[in-house]
């Protein structure tokens, strides 16, 4: 139903539109606020990189931090992450990520992010105290955020946008009429554009996710998702259709696809009633860092790459590197 009226199709939208404008009033008088210097913005002692969104919902962020941090990597530079960490619920904050921590203290994406990158991740809601912890165990050369285009407390020197392809911006409007945080105008003034699926415009990033092996949870053993059959796929994102149809480009076709809420909570037994005998249940991996410690044998999960082509990707690439080596965040 959410899509339906996010997307303009359902009228429904129409009877939410004062809260949008509501919510839109709100949000503007928070940035301009920051701006005039009404509200009091902190300067992290090196570069800060966002990576966040215009809307809610999945647009594929998460893959997006993974790969500017891998790519930072492989230039010899030592990139921080912090993040709110949403759906987590430490005892307290700031939360440094290490082996140990769980899901549920941290929230899913940090741990996949630590996992997947080697790179220190550190959660708090205010985000200052995230990059404070994180210089604490040793010198960094840059922060890349995980979401918090619209955390205006934290100044930043470049803005990385992902945009969902397939469903761009639906109606256009504000939250909760709408699925925009900010209007599509905001885009004028970030450093880049990346879009996931469908077209890019002129000026955008084109980024597909590519899929890997599919992984076992428990052995770590991998093979091609077409071999895995008779298959029940979940996926517990901010858009579960895009998971569905990356399975079936793999010549994949689930018996079963079941779709829960981005940082779902799991439990064994709820996930061990999805599968009968001799089916595997296939997830993301967002799914399966929540999973591992409860899998059973039939569970696998599926990884993904972010992929960006075209030719802005290396000046993308090139500008955050002459940031880092000057050593000194912009003023």
């Amino acid at each position: 139903m959410i899509e339906r009226i996010w997307s303009g199709r359902s009228p429904l939208w129409l009877l939410l539109w004062p809260l949008s404008l509501l919510y839109g009033a709100i949000t503007t008088l928070i940035r301009f606020s920051y701006q005039r210097g009404w509200r009091k913005s902190w300067r992290a002692p090196l570069p800060v990189v966002v990576v966040g969104n215009l809307t809610a919902g999945g647009n594929g962020k998460t893959p997006v931090v993974i790969w500017l941090v891998e790519a930072l990597q492989q230039r010899g530079l030592r990139a921080g992450v912090v993040s709110r960490g949403y759906g987590g619920k430490a005892e307290q904050y700031p939360l440094l990520v290490t082996a140990q921590t769980s899901t549920e203290q941290a929230g899913d994406e940090p741990v996949l992010i630590a996992q997947r990158t080697g790179a220190p991740v550190a959660v708090a809601p205010k985000r200052r105290l995230a990059i404070e912890a994180l210089l604490k165990q040793g010198p960094l050369d840059v922060i890349v955020t995980d979401d918090g285009l619209q955390h205006y407390a934290l100044q930043r020197d470049r803005e990385i946008v992902v945009v969902d392809g397939d469903r761009r911006f639906g109606n256009g409007w504000w939250l909760p009429a709408g699925p925009m945080r900010e209007r599509a105008d905001r885009l004028r003034q970030v450093d880049a554009i990346v879009v996931n699926g469908g077209e890019a415009q002129p000026g955008e990033i084109a980024m597909q996710l590519q899929p890997g092996l599919a992984t076992h949870l428990l052995t770590g053993e991998t093979r091609p998702a077409d071999q895995l059959h008779p298959v029940v796929a979940m996926a517990g994102i901010g858009h579960p259709p895009r998971f569905f149809t990356t399975l079936k480009q793999q010549g994949l076709t689930p018996v079963a696809e079941i779709a829960f809420a981005d940082h779902h909570a799991y439990s064994q037994d709820e996930l061990a009633r999805l599968t009968q005998a001799g089916q595997q249940l296939l997830m993301t991996e967002k799914d399966a860092v929540k999973c591992r410690h409860f899998a059973q044998p039939n569970w696998w999960y599926l990884p993904v790459d972010a992929s960006l082509k075209g030719e802005a990707v290396a000046p993308l690439l090139a500008d955050i590197e002459q940031l880092c080596r000057s050593g000194q965040p912009e003023h």
